[in-house]
């Protein structure tokens, strides 16, 4: 199978804005701080030096135990466990996805009557870390439809939905050797809330 190649480099251009902007922060605030206190959110943390975001202990449970039935434990499979763990949807569906045992996806599952505008996206962008590449665009016959189908890999059009941020958890797991300096989640609605901060008090100096 010949697939299409995109760039991913994007993707860390990740805004402060895309949190607060979906009404994600203080939820993510919230999940990190949980995160601390439980035994897999301590196990977590210390994965390639990565520390772990969980939408809530559902994907944090799905995201242990289906990676113990990959058939490898490398950044493809984490990559993509994670990020097919972060909707109830793509969780309830995950064998119509992927074929655990084989280890081959199942880009046909993009038609079912299951999707959501929120899972297409999750389930794509799995499908191109594990991948790299953009394998649903073979379903087509039409070099019109292939286009429109690529196109639906772009980050513009992933990364607009309140996934963003566990999205780029996601490319963090793929993609560790690069990711190693980057900033923390936590450090980043850290330094999100001290700027929020040192707004409201500029405002009530004026």
């Amino acid at each position: 199978m010949s697939f299409l190649r995109i760039a991913m480099s994007q993707a860390s251009c990740l805004h402060e804005q895309i949190c607060y902007e979906c009404g994600y922060g203080q939820k993510i605030k919230l999940e990190v701080e949980r995160m601390k206190n439980t035994a897999l959110g301590a196990e977590g943390q210390s994965i390639n030096n990565i520390h772990m975001v969980f939408v809530n202990e559902e994907h944090e449970k799905f995201y242990y135990e289906t990676l113990k039935q990959a058939r490898y434990q490398d950044c493809y499979h984490k990559a993509l466990i994670y990020i097919l763990g972060i909707s109830e949807d793509t969780r309830n569906h995950f064998s119509q996805i992927y074929e655990i045992k084989s280890g081959y996806i199942r880009p046909e599952c993009l038609h079912q009557g299951w999707q959501t505008s929120g899972s297409v996206r999750v389930v794509r962008l799995a499908f191109n870390l594990y991948t790299d590449g953009t394998p649903s665009v073979d379903d087509y016959e039409s070099r019109d439809e292939q286009i429109s189908e690529c196109r639906e890999y772009s980050v513009g059009n992933i990364f607009c939905c309140g996934y963003a941020v566990y999205f780029w958890q996601g490319i963090r797991l793929r993609y560790p050797e690069y990711c190693q300096k980057q900033k923390s989640v936590e450090e980043i609605l850290a330094e999100m809330e001290r700027k929020r901060a040192e707004n409201s008090t500029d405002g009530n100096k004026k």
